[in-house]
């Protein structure tokens, strides 16, 4: 029976060493796997990374890419994060075009976003902006009434959350 695809989200505390994210990456990538996103980050603990991995695999696939990772040495720990148990954001840098007439409305869109206009020269300005990817995809739908000259976004990175935690800004 077909399944359709998902997407998962893992973390992965690894040791921090030369060639750890090579070895995790090329894990994934040796057993079919394509990555959507894929962000590193310092933990607490100088030794120990995060990876964060997004990525899309049937219920079947997933628990077998999952104890194979656990295997790796490097591996402290793999966490599967769902709506419930994780918190999740995503950073856009965006150069838009901002001629005079247009940067009150882009200044309010980006108002309403609680983003940041971080950069601002004769032709073009910069935004930062921070949330869930579908704050950010959002974001992106409504500034393509304007001319988006770059985007670069960070990908996905994730962290577990407490059992007893309050919906607080988990959608922002």
């Amino acid at each position: 029976m077909y399944k359709p695809l998902t997407k998962n989200i893992v973390s992965v505390l690894v040791l921090n060493k030369a060639n750890v994210l090579a070895r995790v990456v090329g894990m994934f990538g040796q057993r079919g796997f394509n990555i959507d996103s894929l962000t590193v980050s310092a933990t607490n603990d100088p030794t120990i990374s995060r990876i964060t991995i997004v990525f899309d695999a049937r219920a079947t696939s997933m628990q077998q890419i999952i104890t194979q990772t656990e295997k790796l040495e490097v591996v402290k720990s793999v966490t599967v994060l769902t709506r419930e148990n994780g918190l999740y954001r995503d950073m856009l840098l965006m150069k838009v075009q901002a001629r005079p007439e247009d940067r009150q409305a882009i200044k309010n869109i980006v108002d309403i976003y609680r983003g940041r206009i971080v950069d601002l020269s004769r032709n073009s300005l910069i935004v930062e902006l921070t949330g869930t990817p579908n704050k950010i995809n959002g974001f992106i739908d409504v500034m393509a009434d304007y001319n988006i000259q770059e985007v670069c976004r960070t990908g996905i990175t994730a962290i577990e959350v407490a059992e007893n935690i309050g919906e607080g800004d988990r959608d922002d």
